[in-house]
């Protein structure tokens, strides 16, 4: 598609969007003032009901937040036509993950819609500040009002603003906040996470890794305003930075990802200098568990369909369990809860669907399960950094530009294998498995991704920086 349409065609999508109705008009707004060394201990956390990515970037961080986590357009002040846009972006984002489902013209229409959230190729490495039509629109739907309803209620209290959308950093930032932190949720980005003229804003953006970080500075952002953190992880999962409670499960996982020993005899002296001999010992016997995830629009939900009856022997045999995560979607439950019963009760009593009602109730539920998860399948979402944790990744088809990079990020850190044919799991997952394959990738995963992302971000909101690691233990 050309670079930068006519300007023209911005503005007749405005008026789709919003039905020829204005939005109250934002503006420009004077910073408070006042923060102490409390303020820095709080923070409004906002993001946008996209998918579960940008709400699953501040779950770990939600005990600092002023209030309940907020939501773009639901529960941030929002005025009852700003909640209507919301819900049409929200419905545009789940009809392109489901587009390519669409008999015939499917394909052709997801290419179209993905064209908007275009990622241009890294190399040549060039300056490519230049704003682009995302940008302008973006910045065309700020000055009509967009995230005016979080800007009101952070008038409330000055408070830094830690947000995984670009649209609610960049809003704050026009207005003139000053704090505003902006939290990178893939591995590379399109030109609209950053402002429009990025050498004039302020935001502050928390990168998951160097190649976002490389991104933004070809974007324009100055290096200074950009802080290599990590993706935030659950502490659950971590247990502080000391990483205790990640090096027991770890220890016990690469147990249960290497049934022939062909990991161990080549890594294990690596492996206890980082786990620690003690969290080494084999002393789980539960078997090996495997858990396939669907993305917040629900899309590929028949492809656990397909895992689940591939591996409807082994699960019998109690080879391997099953863990189906539905998210949030009922539809998806009902049909993964189908599936279970379809298997039959011996094959079905090692099948758990994962569900909540809420996005946080299932990130709580989702965090408890990876205690005990062996192998994550799923697409390479932001859950791609969940590979930090030491979790090998199958990866099934990418959906949008992001995901393509995710994608190619992990197979870079040698933590993703690329799914084979579902209908096969049962052949080829167990090969890998045999081979040592997937004790590998978990091994790559906690070596080269970071995971005190979480942590760093608390402390650059109490200190102001972070100091650079290069210990596998310390990132």
């Amino acid at each position: 598609m050309p670079d930068i349409p006519p300007f023209h065609y911005a503005n007749l999508y405005l008026d789709l969007l919003f039905h020829n109705q204005n939005l109250p008009p934002g503006g420009r707004e004077t910073p408070a003032t006042g923060k102490g060394a409390q303020a820095k201990t709080r923070a409004w956390l906002a993001a946008a009901d996209m998918g579960y990515g940008h709400m699953r970037a501040i779950y770990p961080l939600r005990d600092i937040a002023r209030g309940e986590m907020l939501i773009l357009g639901m529960n941030d002040g929002t005025t009852p036509l700003e909640e209507q846009l919301w819900k049409r972006m929200s419905g545009i984002y789940e009809k392109l993950s489901r587009a390519r489902r669409i008999p015939g013209i499917g394909k052709l229409l997801f290419q179209f819609i993905d064209a908007f959230q275009e990622i241009p190729s890294f190399y040549p490495i060039r300056n490519l500040s230049q704003s682009t039509f995302g940008v302008r629109l973006l910045d065309s739907l700020i000055k009509r009002g967009l995230c005016s309803g979080l800007l009101s209620t952070m008038r409330q209290e000055h408070l830094p603003l830690v947000t995984s959308f670009y649209a609610a950093a960049i809003a704050a930032d026009l207005a003139g906040l000053e704090d505003v932190y902006c939290i990178i949720c893939d591995a590379d980005i399109n030109r609209v996470w950053v402002a429009k003229e990025p050498w004039e804003s302020k935001i502050i953006y928390f990168a998951p890794c160097g190649k976002a970080a490389q991104r933004l500075r070809a974007y324009g952002v100055p290096s200074e305003r950009i802080q290599l953190t990590g993706f935030p992880l659950p502490h659950e999962l971590l247990g502080g930075n000391d990483l205790s409670v990640l090096k027991t499960d770890l220890g016990q996982r690469l147990h249960h990802l290497d049934p022939n020993n062909r990991f161990w005899p080549l890594h294990r002296r690596d492996v206890e200098y980082f786990l620690g001999a003690e969290n080494c010992a084999a002393r789980n016997k539960r078997s090996l568990t495997l858990a396939y995830a669907v993305g917040g629009a629900g899309a590929q939900m028949d492809i656990g369909k397909k895992i689940a009856f591939s591996l409807k022997r082994r699960l019998i045999a109690g080879e391997i369990n099953l863990n189906l995560v539905a998210g949030t979607k009922a539809v998806v439950r009902d049909y993964f809860e189908q599936v279970r019963e379809d298997l039959g009760r011996e094959a079905g009593m090692r099948v758990t669907v994962v569900y909540a009602g809420t996005p946080w109730e299932y990130f709580e539920r989702f965090t408890e399960m990876l205690h005990s998860t062996d192998i994550l399948w799923t697409k390479p979402s932001e859950l791609s950094f969940y590979s930090a944790l030491g979790i090998p990744m199958i990866l099934s088809p990418a959906i949008g530009a992001q995901e393509y990079f995710n994608r190619q990020w992990l197979l870079e850190i040698q933590a993703g294998i690329r799914q084979e044919n579902p209908d096969y799991t049962d052949q080829w997952l167990f090969d890998a498995l045999s081979n040592g394959r997937f004790a590998e990738a978990a091994w790559a995963g906690f070596l080269k991704a970071r995971k005190l992302g979480t942590y760093k971000i608390l402390e650059i909101l109490r200190e102001g920086k972070i100091a650079l690691e290069d210990s596998p233990l310390l990132r």
